[in-house]
C-alpha cells in the first residue's frame, strides 16, 4: 500500500499538504511524492485540482487537510491507528 501526493515542485498548496502528511504520519508511512505531469491520467484527472492524497490509488484529499482530518481518514482506512 502506497500513500501518494500528486502536485508539482512550484505549488505552494502542495508543500502545505506534504507538511501536514510528514507530521501525521512520522516515519509510520512511506510517503511517495509524485508530479501530476508525469502521467497522462493524473493530468486529465488532477490538472487543476493539486495537491492530492492518495492511499494505495484511492483519493484521501485534495487542496487542504488538517491534522485532525488526515489523522481521522487513515485511521478510517487502517492505515494508522485511532
Amino acid at each position: 500500500m502506497t500513500l501518494t501526493l500528486l502536485g508539482k515542485p512550484d505549488c505552494g498548496l502542495c508543500h502545505e499538504m506534504e507538511e501536514v502528511v510528514r507530521r501525521v504520519i512520522g516515519d509510520r508511512v512511506a510517503l511517495r511524492s509524485a508530479d501530476v505531469r508525469t502521467d497522462p491520467e493524473w493530468m486529465r484527472r488532477y490538472r487543476y485540482e493539486i495537491p492530492v492524497l492518495l492511499w494505495d490509488g484511492q483519493e484521501i484529499a485534495r487542496h487542504r487537510i488538517t491534522d485532525d482530518e488526515l489523522r481521522e481518514r487513515l485511521a478510517a482506512l487502517g492505515v494508522l491507528a485511532s
